[in-house]
C-alpha cells in the first residue's frame, strides 16, 4: 500500500524512522512518502522535505513566516493528490498537521495521527475537529486515553516509542566514548538546549552561567542534528565546556547530571535515569501568549505523567543563574538523587512496555489493508 507520512522536528524524525521500520514488517511491499529527517530517510522511502527546512518556535516565529508556512501547507496538499495515498499518517507537528487533515478528510483520505496533539495541554475545544477529520488517534502518554474518553472519542494506548528506542540502542563503552570525543575523566553535566536555534540561544546562556562554579565537572553540550558547530561554537569560551553532536542518547548513558529544555528530551533523561533540572524560557511575547492558553499545573513530560513534581521546573524568570545553581547542587547531592531514581523507576512502569511503533505499525495496517478477495 501507499503510506504518506508528516512529521516535523527531530523527535517526529526518530519515531517516525520506526514506525516506517515497523510498517515495513508489516507490509513488505509498502511505498512510503514523507516529510522528516536523516533518520527517516535512512529507512527507506521517498522524502519530501525535512524538518529543517520548516522549524519555527513560537507564535510569533510562526506569524513572521507565515508566508512561507502557507507555502509548505500548499506544497503538501498538492504532493498528497499526485502521490494518492492509502492512508496518510500524522506524527505530533499538531500546527501544521492538523491542517491537512481537515483538507484531507474532506477528500475522502484515510487520515490516522500517531503521537497525539497536545490539545489537553490548551485549546481542549479542538477535540471536536480531531473527532471529525481523524480516523485513529495512536496515544503514546497513558493519561490520554482518559483525557479523550471524556469527549467519547475513543483513541489507542500503544505505549511510548521512546522506550524501544533507548533499549534498543547499542551500549556505549564509557572510556572508548571519552577518547573519540575528546572528554576528561570527570564527571558529566549534559546540557539540552532544544533543537531550534532560538530556544539554544535563549538556554545556553543561562546554563554555561555555570561553568565556573562547577569546575569538578566538565559540561558537555548535546549539539542537535538540525544545527552546524559553527552555530554552537561561539558558546565554548572555557577548558570544562565541551561539544558533542547528534549522539544525545550516548551522552546521557555516562552522564551524572543535565540541564534540559522542556520537551521531550525531559522524558528521555528520565528513561536514561539522569538526575535532571528542566528549563524553559521562551519569546516574550509568545510565552504571554502560552501562559493565558495552556491549562497545565506542569511543562515537563515527567511531572505530566506523574501528576506531580518529580522534577524542578525553572519557568521564564525563574530560569536564572541563581536558581539554576541552587537546583543543579541538589540533584548532585545523594538524597536528591536516590529520590529522583525512584520516581524515574515508577515512571517507566507507567508508560508500560516495548512495542509502541510495532502496535502502532499494526493498527494501522489492519485497519486500511484491502480486504482479501
Amino acid at each position: 500500500m501507499k503510506y504518506y507520512i508528516i512529521s516535523g522536528e527531530a523527535s517526529g524524525d526518530l519515531h517516525g524512522s520506526n514506525l516506517m521500520k515497523a510498517l515495513f514488517k508489516q507490509d513488505k511491499e509498502a511505498d512510503i512518502r514523507f516529510w522528516g529527517g536523516d533518520l527517516m530517510q535512512q529507512v527507506g522511502g521517498e522524502l519530501v522535505m525535512h524538518y529543517k527546512e520548516r522549524q519555527f518556535m513560537g507564535f510569533a516565529e510562526v506569524i513572521l513566516n507565515l508566508r512561507k508556512v502557507l507555502g509548505h501547507i500548499k506544497f503538501c496538499k498538492n504532493d498528497i493528490q499526485k502521490f494518492q495515498p492509502d492512508v496518510i499518517i500524522f506524527i505530533d507537528n499538531s500546527g501544521f498537521n492538523l491542517r491537512i487533515a481537515k483538507w484531507a478528510k474532506a477528500l475522502n483520505y484515510k487520515t490516522h495521527y500517531y503521537i497525539s496533539p497536545q490539545v489537553w495541554a490548551s485549546r481542549a475545544s479542538r477535540v471536536e475537529k480531531i473527532k471529525q477529520d481523524i480516523d485513529a488517534m495512536y496515544c503514546i502518554l497513558p493519561f490520554e486515553k482518559a483525557f479523550y474518553k471524556k469527549y467519547n472519542y475513543d483513541v489507542n494506548f500503544v505505549g511510548h516509542p521512546l522506550i524501544d528506542a533507548i533499549a534498543d540502542r547499542p551500549q556505549v563503552e564509557e572510556d572508548i566514548f571519552r577518547k573519540e570525543n575528546n572528554l576528561s575523566d570527570q564527571p558529566i553535566i549534559a546540557l539540552l538546549p532544544g533543537s531550534r536555534k532560538q530556544e539554544i540561544t535563549k538556554m545556553l546562556g543561562v546554563m554555561l552561567s555555570l561553568v565556573d562554579d562547577f569546575k569538578d565537572y566538565q559540561f558537555v553540550i548535546a549539539g542537535a542534528p538540525s544545527q552546524d558547530f559553527e552555530f554552537y561554537k561561539g558558546f565554548i569560551k572555557k577548558k570544562n565546556i565541551k561539544f558533542i553532536s547528534n549522539k544525545t542518547y550516548d551522552l546521557l548513558s555516562i552522564s551524572s547530571a543535565a540541564l534540559v529544555t522542556s520537551g521531550t528530551a525531559t522524558l528521555e533523561t528520565a528513561l536514561f535515569k539522569v538526575p535532571q533540572v528542566v528549563c524553559y524560557k521562551a519569546n516574550a511575547i509568545s510565552y504571554q501568549i502560552a501562559k493565558r492558553i495552556i491549562t497545565l499545573k506542569y511543562i515537563s513530560l515527567v511531572n505530566l505523567i506523574m501528576d506531580r513534581e518529580v522534577v524542578t521546573e525553572l519557568i521564564q524568570g525563574d530560569l536564572n543563574k541563581k536558581r539554576l545553581k541552587k537546583e543543579l547542587t541538589a540533584i548532585l547531592n545523594t538524597e536528591k538523587r536516590e529520590q529522583l531514581f525512584l520516581d524515574y523507576y515508577e515512571l517507566e512502569q507507567i508508560l508500560g512496555g516495548r512495542g509502541a511503533s510495532e502496535n502502532t505499525a499494526k493498527l494501522i495496517y489492519d485497519a486500511v489493508k484491502p480486504p482479501k478477495q
